[in-house]
């Protein structure tokens, strides 16, 4: 099953740090790609992560993860995780 991750939120003034991306890469297992989008004109869009997972429970546990470290280690920023299962092929029997 593969599940989205939407991280929004209010992005403080400074930028993130780049342990914050050292982190992420660590948390994905060094599989991380950074590209312009998908929501381009968005202020409050921070982030997104693609996990394939066995359950929607282990989406849950990652996206926790994902927006823990985005607490912890970006000073004054706030945020919530959407989670989202993307359908496939293997969806549709």
């Amino acid at each position: 099953m593969r599940y989205m991750m939407l991280l929004s939120g209010a992005s403080p003034s400074t930028p993130p740090p780049p342990e914050l991306f050292e982190a992420i890469m660590k948390l994905a297992g060094g599989q991380v790609t950074v590209t312009d989008g998908p929501f381009t004109e968005s202020k409050e869009l921070v982030s997104y992560a693609l996990y394939e997972v066995r359950s929607k429970e282990e989406a849950v546990e990652w996206a926790s993860r994902f927006i823990k470290l985005h607490r912890d280690m970006w000073e004054g920023w706030t945020g919530q995780t959407d989670i989202l299962q993307v359908m496939g092929p293997e969806n549709f029997g």
